[in-house]
């Protein structure tokens, strides 16, 4: 059953899953310090909700403290990049493979769909911005694995931090229509229930991926 990110339960949980996209779409600035006064004002929310928020932010890696300097967003650099990318070419990969074995053919359909919706988009402009969850073509595919290992490795781990690199610096300009070409032989290849096909065909899109991000990252050096 697909299901989105932000079905929020507690105001404490609205707060996080706001605060959590600001930092991935840059909102609040990567490397920045983190003030719980400041953001307390900001969310409308009293400090311990703030603080709740930045531990849970912590543990899917978009913040980080540090002695004498407190809690930061994460910065987003080359090396964090190629080490994050590593784990997620492998990952995604077993992802792709194990979803063209284990998807219904309803949801491979909704996959389909999904792409042809993202298509729109691609023709219409410049960019391919995916909204997080179920509008998502790589979470759609990460849930179709049906492995729960790693489905939690991937969606409560790193997935938010490889949106923060994907949103903030892989989403624009000429990368946008090949990465939309990738996504579409990526799904023929689940479609097709090709498994070994689907592996390579993902982790060749990630590598190209983060080839382009870095690209970015080191001109901004």
């Amino acid at each position: 059953m697909l299901f989105s990110l932000d079905q929020a339960v507690t105001a404490a949980d609205k707060t996080f899953f706001q605060f959590r996209k600001d930092i991935v779409e840059g909102e609040i600035k990567a490397d920045s310090k983190l003030s719980e006064t400041e953001l307390s004002t900001k969310y409308a929310v009293s400090r311990s909700v703030i603080r709740e928020s930045i531990n849970r932010l912590e543990s899917c890696h978009l913040v980080e403290r540090k002695a004498n300097v407190g809690a930061r967003v994460v910065a987003l650099t080359p090396e964090g990049l190629v080490e994050l990318y590593q784990v997620r070419e492998c990952l995604e990969g077993m992802a792709a493979r194990l979803a063209a074995k284990n998807m219904t053919d309803q949801e491979i359909a909704d996959l389909n769909a999904l792409l042809s919706t993202h298509f729109q988009e691609v023709k219409d402009g410049d960019s391919y911005y995916q909204e997080a969850g179920d509008l998502d073509f790589h979470y759609r595919i990460i849930l179709g694995s049906k492995n729960t290992h790693l489905i939690s490795t991937l969606i409560d781990g790193i997935y938010h931090l490889v949106r923060m690199y994907r949103v903030q610096l892989g989403m624009t300009g000429p990368r946008v229509t090949t990465a939309f070409g990738e996504h579409k032989h990526v799904v023929q290849a689940i479609s097709n229930r090709d498994e070994e096909l689907a592996e390579i065909l993902m982790r060749r899109h990630i590598s190209y991926s983060k080839l382009n991000i870095e690209k970015k990252l080191v001109s901004q050096l």
